[in-house]
């Protein structure tokens, strides 16, 4: 079986990054910390991972089991945190093993003994909101639910946009023409107003903010893309495959992509940190994900209107601002990697 050759110039590119150190072990924190939140259930969460009853395995954090399989007086979903029930899982040869934090994002805490937003102790580490709910585990699933959100934005715009370029810089003229008039009449668009419109009228969700901020975060970048294809179509390589009858759309992703994708990658983790800001935002003016969804913004909010609950306040800033220098380094260290003029 043959061998893929690896391609020498990406890997001159990769080792080019891996010198850039702050780039590097930016792009290292980050991921270890976004994998972290991929597992956010087995780091923070009310269920435990294991529960030994009477003889028997149990499994409560993928499975639920009503209060009376641990000898409970309801059918209900069994509350772990119930002191009871509690009880009556580390009594008698019985133990549970919970994950590190003892909490999940919608959980209230009823066992307080001081006034919500309570500060930090050893049940809730980094203290809790207004609603009684752990501030830890509401940043893990935050920062989770952002920087999904981010990837998701990117991803889509970063598509319509490499496909609005690409059409308007290879066939150029009246199409051009036409896309450049659109793009200056729709860039005018009153963003804020009209989600705050559609805020009104459908009920806010994830999907609703990302079709909303997908039709305006694409038109940044496709001016790289089509700035990129504009010099490239009058290429001698270009010139030859149409003389060869290689098609339009072959032409572009094929030939002409691939030299147009440097703005693109270098541009992608400060779209990204734009993404993570515009939800952040939304959700600190309450126009962004629906409640009890885990928002960052909700806790800033939240810091704002308690302004004696510092603990809000400082953990949120400290986890946004850090996931946004890291994500700034990134890009910094991708724009010098790709650098035509140092590669």
């Amino acid at each position: 079986m043959r061998k893929r050759k690896r391609n020498p110039l990406w890997r001159r590119r990769w080792l080019k990054f891996k010198a850039n150190r702050r780039g590097y072990y930016s792009l290292l924190i980050f991921s270890i910390f976004f994998i972290i939140s991929l597992f956010a259930e087995f780091v923070s969460n009310d269920k435990p991972f294991l529960a030994y009853y009477k003889g028997k395995l149990y499994h409560p954090i993928f499975i639920e089991y009503p209060e009376t399989t641990f000898g409970g007086d309801f059918e209900t979903e069994t509350d772990y945190l119930d002191p009871y029930i509690l009880d009556k899982l580390q009594k008698e040869g019985n133990w549970v093993l919970f994950p590190p934090n003892r909490h999940s994002f919608s959980s209230i805490n009823l066992e307080l003994d001081q006034p919500v937003p309570s500060s930090p102790n050893r049940e809730n580490y980094f203290g809790t909101d207004d609603r009684g709910r752990d501030v830890l585990a509401r940043l893990i699933y935050g920062f989770r639910l952002s920087v999904l959100f981010g990837f998701a934005l990117t991803a889509i715009g970063t598509l319509i946009g490499i496909i609005a370029g690409a059409v308007q810089g290879y066939f150029g003229g009246k199409t051009d023409l036409f896309f450049q008039r659109f793009i200056e009449i729709w860039s005018a668009m009153p963003e804020l107003y009209l989600l705050i419109i559609f805020a009104a009228i459908f009920k806010p969700s994830i999907a609703l903010l990302l079709i909303l901020l997908s039709m305006f975060g694409w038109m940044g970048l496709s001016d790289y893309v089509r700035a990129e294809f504009l010099k490239g179509r009058n290429m001698d390589y270009v010139t030859a495959a149409k003389a060869l009858g290689v098609g339009n759309v072959a032409i572009m992703w094929k030939h002409l992509l691939p030299n147009g994708m440097t703005p693109v990658i270098t541009f992608l983790p400060f779209r990204m940190s734009g993404a993570i800001l515009a939800l952040t935002s939304l959700d600190f003016l309450g126009l962004g994900v629906p409640p009890p969804s885990p928002s960052l913004g909700e806790l800033l909010a939240q810091g704002k209107s308690n302004i004696e609950a510092w603990w809000l306040s400082i953990s949120t800033f400290i986890v946004l601002v850090g996931t946004l220098i890291l994500l700034i380094f990134i890009g910094e260290a991708l724009r010098e990697t790709f650098d035509p003029r140092k590669v």
